[in-house]
């Protein structure tokens, strides 16, 4: 990827570099669509709910060495040229930030975009890091160029987003969703960190006290499969470093990537996520498609959508930890929300670890669209914005483990036994994941081997009295449906030898490991 340094921004009727989040308020105050709510914050409502993955394309004439659809440069160059000439007659706003919280591994990037959407704008500035010079002597390894109310035409959805690695730019038209902002830098952040040596993970970061001393978990899972979640809930006073991406290098250290979260909101309960309810609702916050009745707000209702949202910076929460104390990981949970035969955690050997990094098996949510929500899908490294060969994840992941030697466990947030509406079934709740995590990290956990597929399952964790969720071969037992278990398992193996057959370059060792 060879970044092109301060990219000269496309010339507007206007342009403002770096408003106050005063500024910004007052700009987001005035827009038809944002509403402000009990906490004295503004909740906006979008017309695209959540990312398009449809519309979302890498600028190249090399398509094979990348894992997403792409367009060719020509047509890169016809869709900035339709911006630039749209963006000539509108007011613009200039963020400029930095990924990344480590003054020698940081990222500096700068987001263009329409004024008549500052909520974005406003929203993007929480999460940069902000320690360096901003405005014209800023010097943008990548630069996201966004406007939301220009129509794409012959696009899907008449959207596009077009990501082009080699200049660092993206562009965005025709869609007034954040994410498109967020994932717009962390989308080319990735391959950044991919050709330095390191692997972007889409995983959250949290430190636990331990009488063996601090341990750092990385979680990794798919967006709404209960990272930030995991992340939050608290152990032995245990405190987040990062919601939603992190690089990790050869020495075991890790960069965060954002000074805030991007949360989802649906069911949000401040008894199980005390912290993430407390900074959501503080005024400094901003909300997205989250349910209003004049200022009242609900975070149960789905009416509009599931993928209600908040932003808001690491210094509203009670507590957390700076990314910078961290020395080494220790601990990497592989979240996998299913509903069949997955047990609520498993031990894995180095091999099997590669091996379900690179399956990502889940449940999609609706932070995929009405497209993945409810679906079972595999999204390798469950890290979708990876937009090179993801053979590429799962070899350095081995490298990478090989070197620091941490602990890898696969983590169910879902079910075992069968779906929501199945009566057989059994759910894995916070309160369980919890007692898992706990047990992790103090090593007070049993484990016996799994004797079909081989890795360790647990026999015992303190705080879950039901060994069914640990074990679901004894559900299925139980319940006369052990010829059921066995069918699903030989079906998830024959399934899985399919899959890695379309990642030739993947280590052999990997694609044997979970079949």
């Amino acid at each position: 990827m060879a970044v092109m340094h301060h990219t000269t921004l496309p010339p507007a009727r206007s342009v403002k570099f770096n408003p106050t989040q005063a500024e910004l308020r007052s700009l987001v105050s005035n827009m038809s669509s944002a509403a402000l709510t009990e906490f004295d914050n503004y909740n906006v409502q979008t017309k695209v709910t959540s990312r398009s993955k449809g519309s979302t394309f890498v600028v190249t004439d090399e398509p094979a060495l990348h894992s997403g659809k792409t367009i060719s440069r020509q047509e890169g160059a016809h869709i900035a040229a339709v911006q630039d000439e749209y963006i000539s007659k509108s007011d613009m706003l200039v963020i400029d930030g930095y990924i990344g919280n480590d003054p020698t591994r940081r990222t500096a990037t700068r987001l263009y975009i329409e004024a008549a959407n500052a909520n974005i704008a406003a929203m993007q500035q929480l999460l940069y890091f902000h320690d360096g010079p901003e405005g014209e002597d800023f010097r943008p390894e990548l630069t996201v160029i966004y406007t939301p109310n220009l129509p794409a035409s012959g696009y899907p959805d008449d959207r596009i987003i077009a990501c082009d690695l080699e200049a660092g730019v993206t562009r965005v038209l025709n869609s007034d969703y954040f994410g498109e902002s967020k994932k717009g830098g962390l989308r080319m952040w990735n391959a950044l960190i991919y050709e330095q040596g390191g692997l972007p993970l889409h995983a959250g970061c949290k430190v636990i006290p331990t009488a063996n001393g601090d341990k750092v978990v990385l979680v990794v899972g798919l967006s709404g499969t209960g990272k930030t979640t995991t992340t939050f809930t608290r152990q032995n006073g245990s405190l987040p470093v990062q919601d939603d991406f992190v690089a990790l290098w050869p020495d075991g250290r890790i960069t965060a990537t954002e000074n805030g979260c991007f949360a989802k909101t649906f069911g949000l309960d401040p008894k199980f996520e005390p912290m993430i309810y407390g900074a959501v609702t503080k005024k400094e916050a901003y909300l997205e498609n989250v349910s209003q009745t004049g200022k009242k707000i609900d975070f149960f209702d789905t009416t509009y959508t599931q993928n209600g949202r908040a932003v808001f910076r690491m210094d509203l929460l009670e507590a957390y930890k700076q990314a910078g104390d961290i020395s080494k990981v220790d601990y990497l949970l592989i979240l996998n929300r299913n509903d069949n035969i997955i047990p609520a955690v498993a031990h894995l050997s180095t091999e099997q670890a590669a091996a379900y990094f690179m399956l990502g098996e889940t449940q999609g949510t609706s932070a995929g669209g009405a497209d993945e929500m409810g679906k079972f899908l595999r999204v390798p490294g469950t890290n979708p914005f990876f937009p090179l060969q993801h053979d590429l994840q799962g070899n350095r992941f081995l490298e990478l483990h090989d070197k620091i030697g941490f602990d890898v466990f696969l983590m169910n947030t879902g079910r075992v036994g069968g779906k929501e509406a199945d009566e057989r079934s059994k759910k894995i709740t916070i309160p369980y994941s919890s007692a898992i995590v706990k047990g992790i990290v103090e090593g007070t956990i049993g484990w016996i081997t799994d004797p079909d597929f081989g890795y360790q399952v647990a026999s015992r964790v303190d705080g879950i009295d039901d060994v069914e969720v640990l074990q679901p071969s004894q559900l299925y037992a139980r319940e006369g449906r052990a010829e059921e278990y066995q069918r699903a398992v030989a079906q998830v193996k024959a399934e899985r030898k399919e899959y890695f057959q379309q990642y030739p370059e993947l280590a052999k060792t990997i694609a044997t490991a979970a079949s």
